[in-house]
C-alpha cells in the first residue's frame, strides 16, 4: 500500500504541469504559471470546494519564488500565531504565510495582517471553501487578489485516478476495473481528495471494482457542511428549479439535500416559500398541500415523510406561476414607508364612539352589499394617493381569470 501517508498526499503534485482542472490558474496564459514565470507572488485567496488543490498551489507557488512557507489553520491560529509568524518573516528576510480556513478570521485578527501585507514582509495566500466576499473585510480583500477554484470534473478525476494506480507514489499493479474508476469519479463531487482517499481504501479490499468502491463510498459521501456555501448552493438551486418549472432539477436538488443530511422540515419551510413567492395566485391550492406535505412530513418523519416534500416539489414545479403577490407586497412596503402619515379618509374610519361620529368618522360610508354603485363611488385610499396601483395580475393559470376581475374592478371605480 505504499508509505504510511494518506494516498492524497503521497501523490500532491510536484509541478503546476501535474495539477489537474485549473486551467484559468495553471495553463499556458493562466495567472498563476504567469506569476512564476516573473518570479512575483501577490498576496491571494484560492476559494473553491474542498480537494481541489488550494494547500498544493500555496505550496508549489512558495517554492517557485524560492520564499519560505508556513502553514497555519485560522481554526486553531489567533493573533499569537500571527505574531509569531510576522517575528518568522522578519529573521527569514520574509515569508509566505498560507491560512487555512481564513474565513473564519475574526476582524481583529485579519486585520492583524494588514500592515505586514503592505510591507511586504508577509505573502498572504487564504484557502476558503467559502465565499471571501461574504467572510473577509473589506480592507484585508482590497490587498488580496480573489481567484476561484473549480471542482474537478469527471475527466480529471479519472485521469488522478488512473495516474494513482500507476505511480510509483501510489497504489501501482493494484488491479483495478474501468468502471469501478468511472463510478467513483461520479460520487466524488469533483473533491479530489475524496476521490484518491476513496480509492485507497476500496484497494484495500484487493481490487477496486464496482462493488469495493461502493463499500468504500458508504454513505459519506453525501454528507455536507449545512452551514456553508455548498447547502445554500443546493437549497438555491432547488427554489430556482421550482420556479424554473424544471420538475426533474428539483427532484434531483431535494434528493441531494436529503441525503446530505438537510432538516426536512428547512426543506418544507421552503417549499411553502416557493407556493407563497412563485405560484401565488397563479395556482392558491399550491400553498395549502405546501403546509400539508410539511404537517405529514411531521406526522411520519423519515424515510416515509420525505415522500410528502416530493409530492409537494412536484406539484410546485408542475404548477402554473406568478409573483405577484411578492411584487404587489413589496410596492405595498415601500408605499407605506413613503406615506406614514397618510389621513385615513373619514369615510372608512372606525366609529365607536359618539365624538368619533360627531367628528365624521364613518360619515358617508356606502356597504357595498345594500349599496354597490356607493361603494364604488366612494374613496378608499388617502387624498394624494387615489392612482395609486400596487397589485397587478399577470401571472399564469387562476390569476388570468383575476386578471380581468381587476380590470373590471378598476374600471368601476375609476367611472365611479
Amino acid at each position: 500500500m505504499g508509505g504510511v501517508e494518506p494516498l492524497a498526499e503521497r501523490l500532491r503534485p510536484r509541478s503546476l504541469d501535474e495539477v489537474l482542472g485549473q486551467p484559468h490558474l495553471t495553463g499556458e496564459r493562466g495567472l498563476l504559471r504567469r506569476m512564476l514565470a516573473e518570479g512575483r507572488l501577490s498576496s491571494m485567496v484560492l476559494f473553491g470546494p474542498p480537494g481541489t488543490g488550494k494547500t498544493t498551489l500555496a505550496r508549489l507557488l512558495a517554492e517557485g519564488v524560492g520564499r519560505p512557507f508556513l502553514k497555519l489553520s485560522a481554526v486553531e491560529a489567533g493573533l499569537k500565531e500571527v505574531r509569531q509568524a510576522v517575528e518568522e518573516a522578519r529573521a527569514k528576510g520574509g515569508l509566505v504565510l498560507f491560512l487555512d480556513e481564513i474565513h473564519r478570521f475574526n476582524k481583529a485578527q485579519q486585520d492583524a495582517l494588514l500592515p505586514h501585507l503592505e510591507s511586504g514582509l508577509l505573502t498572504l495566500i487564504g484557502a476558503t471553501a467559502e465565499n471571501p466576499a461574504f467572510h473577509l473585510t473589506p480592507a484585508l480583500r482590497s490587498r488580496l487578489r480573489l481567484l476561484p477554484l473549480r471542482p474537478l470534473g469527471e475527466e480529471n478525476l479519472l485521469a488522478l485516478l488512473r495516474r494513482a494506480l500507476t505511480d510509483p507514489r501510489g497504489l501501482p499493479g493494484t488491479p483495478y476495473e474501468e468502471e469501478a474508476l468511472r463510478l467513483l469519479a461520479q460520487a466524488a463531487g469533483g473533491d479530489a481528495r475524496f476521490a484518491l482517499n476513496t480509492l485507497e481504501l476500496a484497494a484495500a479490499f484487493g481490487k477496486v471494482d464496482p462493488k469495493s468502491v461502493r463499500e468504500a463510498l458508504g454513505a459519506e459521501r453525501y454528507a455536507m457542511d449545512r452551514a456553508g456555501d455548498r447547502f445554500y448552493d443546493l437549497v438555491s438551486a432547488l427554489h430556482k428549479s421550482l420556479r424554473g418549472s424544471h420538475v426533474d432539477a428539483a427532484l434531483y436538488y431535494l434528493a441531494r439535500l436529503l441525503e446530505g443530511g438537510a432538516d426536512p422540515l428547512y426543506l418544507a419551510r421552503r417549499l411553502i416559500r416557493v407556493a407563497l413567492e412563485d405560484v401565488g395566485l397563479a395556482d392558491p391550492l399550491a400553498l395549502r398541500l405546501a403546509v400539508a406535505a410539511k404537517e405529514a412530513y411531521e406526522a411520519l418523519g423519515s424515510p416515509e415523510g420525505e415522500l410528502a416534500l416530493v409530492e409537494a416539489a412536484v406539484y410546485l414545479a408542475l404548477a402554473p406561476k406568478s409573483n405577484s403577490l411578492y411584487t404587489a407586497w413589496k410596492k405595498a412596503q415601500e408605499a407605506a414607508k413613503a406615506h406614514p402619515e397618510a389621513e385615513v379618509p373619514l369615510n372608512l374610519r372606525n366609529a365607536p364612539t359618539s365624538l368619533a361620529r360627531a367628528l365624521g368618522h364613518g360619515k358617508g360610508y356606502a356597504y357595498y352589499h345594500e349599496d354597490k354603485e356607493g361603494s364604488f363611488a366612494q374613496r378608499y385610499l388617502p387624498e394624494g394617493l387615489e392612482g395609486l396601483r400596487l397589485f397587478e395580475a399577470t401571472g399564469e393559470g387562476w390569476e388570468e381569470r383575476v386578471r380581468e376581475r381587476l380590470k373590471a374592478l378598476r374600471e368601476r371605480f375609476r367611472e365611479g
